[in-house]
């Protein structure tokens, strides 16, 4: 991590109840582009680490014979569970509350692995060994993130869109200029070079895929009011006692943008890169078709 930052466990506190209202959902066409490129069929396992509220790892549910998301945070993993009951798929979904340097955790073999936006919270280089050993022979490491190159001004939309330029200024006037994370501060931002971790750590590749974005969203104020306490940086703990006359100017902010109440946007597209796990005399068989291995799916705290 860039600077003397340590991670703690208010990184996220708060925020899980915000993420669903409050994210930008992966682009719509993730879950099918994944299944023709690895050529999933429903038999094998995902590991998503730093799962959250279970966004991906539900997402691609539907892919796999058993999920199993692993992240730090009690409110993240409880949220993954909620939604994962609601879904009808708790019962093959595993969540686990770990830090992910805590792997393998006694979790077993697995055929994908998935960090979505999640990767630069973690000691970098010992979690991709890590979750290299976890592969099974021709598994797929998948480094997933909204693309951040593409052109998303909202042009002839039915509804202004939310003013992040102010919205930010508004949370450097409440939390200060450097950007917050945890009981510490984040200067220098979170780190890239993720290519050299990976390659580093063993793993061949990398592969492209976008999955294309660009559909117009509807957004409430209570969403973009959400979006802004599920982010770290200005999670709802940060604010301590000036937490409700920062959501009252927040909303004032809102409203002089737009008095309806609603806002546009555009759906961000997804940008995967896929990695390969380079195991000598890896098999041949493609990421979805290896056998299937796990333990019953259940909620874990460890």
């Amino acid at each position: 991590m860039a600077g003397d930052w340590r991670w703690d466990d208010t990184l996220f506190a708060g925020t899980a109840a915000y993420y669903a209202r409050g994210r930008l959902p992966y682009a719509p066409g993730l879950a099918d582009a994944l299944a023709e490129l690895l050529r999933l069929d429903g038999r094998g396992r995902l590991l998503d680490v730093g799962c959250g509220p279970g966004t991906l790892a539900l997402a691609l549910a539907r892919l796999f014979r058993e999920v199993v998301g692993v992240d730090p945070d009690r409110g993240m993993i409880a949220e993954a569970a909620r939604e994962a009951a609601g879904r009808g798929v708790a019962g093959k979904a595993l969540w686990v509350r770990a830090r992910a340097e805590e792997l393998p955790a006694g979790l077993g073999e697995f055929t994908v692995a998935t960090f979505g936006q999640s990767f630069h919270w973690m000691d970098r280089g010992l979690v991709a060994a890590t979750v290299r050993k976890m592969l099974r022979p021709g598994g797929a490491l998948l480094h997933i993130s909204d693309l951040k190159t593409e052109d998303r001004t909202a042009v002839g939309l039915p509804h202004p869109a939310p003013p992040h330029a102010k919205i930010a200024e508004l949370v450097g006037d409440y939390l200060g200029p450097v950007r917050r994370a945890g009981r510490a501060l984040l200067p220098q931002g979170t780190p890239d070079g993720e290519a050299e971790v990976f390659a580093r750590a063993g793993f061949s590749g990398p592969q492209r895929l976008v999955v294309p974005g660009g559909q117009p969203l509807e957004r409430s104020e209570d969403d973009v009011v959400a979006g802004v306490f599920s982010m770290s940086y200005s999670a709802p703990h940060l604010f301590g006692t000036r937490r409700e006359a920062f959501e009252a100017d927040l909303r004032r902010l809102l409203r002089a943008a737009s008095p309806s109440g609603l806002y546009s946007e555009l759906q961000p597209g997804t940008e995967v890169f896929v990695w390969r796990s380079g195991t000598e005399g890896c098999s041949e068989e493609p990421p979805g078709r290896l056998p299937p291995t796990g333990s019953d799916s259940r909620t874990a705290d460890p």
